[in-house]
């Protein structure tokens, strides 16, 4: 037995616990008790329980939706106090009360959704030509050996021509009607289609094809079951991406002889000098945009459920 053992009963106390609070000294098991009792220093009288409040020192926080509002709010203050003190003239910038105005008069005459439809037509048309190309050409990269020979340089080489640089070879090709918009809309598509999911296939860890292998899979069950699952984040990130091209081509496109839809309406505003109807259009663009991203998000989470990642602090 030590001396402190002999003089105290037990371990030392701490020395920068205060002395009139001996249960916080206490070690062993009774430390853990005794960090919610207060002895009241008499003989007779048993230990009572004191109810322990935590203090928390964080402040409410604001809501997330809240925050990032304020840019986008602050940016309209600025945009209509420079317009109504005359910093920024109606032919350069509309103001947002202009615009907001002349997006009413669009839609209850039925102009801007009849335009947004015939976009969203040829995009959706695109998106999916584009879509189904850029995957089985990645499926037949990523999976083969073979396929990779024959593939990815043609791809590759393909890639790196300016896409928006084709238009004049679409409209000698395909005319002036719909089929040229919805090639260009395609060619974008397809390429960041193939190079994320072919990434995502190669991507996959070797160690898990192996160990597939070890129980029995087949080419199949290797595909189905451990190379596909692997590679479907790279895909969800491709499909982002190619939303995002779908929209810049389908600019590109509905300049070309358009007869409807919104690049009709932006080329119309050009020449009467209507800043106020080009801000429309380009605001439904991007409305648009982050309707479709918020949906790829959400299909996203549904299928990536399986994978933990980091969200932010």
């Amino acid at each position: 037995m030590s001396v402190d053992q002999a003089v105290y009963g037990h371990a030392p106390p701490d020395p920068s616990v205060p002395a009139d609070r001996p249960s916080l000294a206490k070690g062993g098991e009774a430390g853990a008790v005794d960090a919610f009792r207060e002895v009241d220093g008499s003989r007779g009288d048993g230990p009572e329980l004191e109810r322990v409040v935590p203090v928390s020192g964080r402040r409410r926080a604001v809501p997330r939706w809240l925050r990032r509002t304020v840019g986008p709010v602050a940016l309209l203050v600025l945009w209509q106090v420079f317009s109504a003190s005359g910093a920024l003239e109606e032919d350069i910038l509309a103001s947002p009360g202009t615009i907001a105005a002349t997006a009413g008069d669009l839609v209850s005459d039925g102009t801007l959704p009849s335009a947004m439809l015939v976009s969203l037509q040829r995009v959706a048309v695109g998106l999916l030509l584009g879509g189904v190309t850029g995957v089985v050409l990645a499926l037949a990269s990523g999976l083969s050996r073979l396929g990779e020979d024959l593939v990815d340089a043609t791809v590759q080489m393909l890639r790196s021509i300016p896409w928006v640089g084709v238009i004049p070879l679409f409209i000698i090709w395909l005319g002036i009607g719909e089929a040229p918009k919805i090639a260009l809309i395609s060619l974008g598509v397809a390429f960041h289609l193939y190079l994320n999911v072919y990434a995502g296939i190669r991507g996959v860890d070797a160690q898990l094809v192996e160990a597939g292998t070890s129980l029995g899979l087949s080419r199949w069950g290797l595909i189905r079951h451990v190379v596909l699952p692997g590679a479907l984040p790279g895909a969800m990130t491709g499909l982002r991406y190619s939303l995002a091209t779908a929209w810049l081509a389908l600019v590109f496109g509905e300049q070309v002889n358009a007869d409807d839809g919104l690049g009709f309406l932006m080329n119309q505003a050009r020449e009467f000098f209507r800043t106020d109807v080009i801000v429309v259009c380009l605001v439904v663009y991007a409305i648009l945009g982050l309707i479709a991203d918020f949906l790829v998000r959400t299909l996203e989470r549904l299928l990536l459920q399986w994978r933990p990642t980091f969200t932010g602090q």
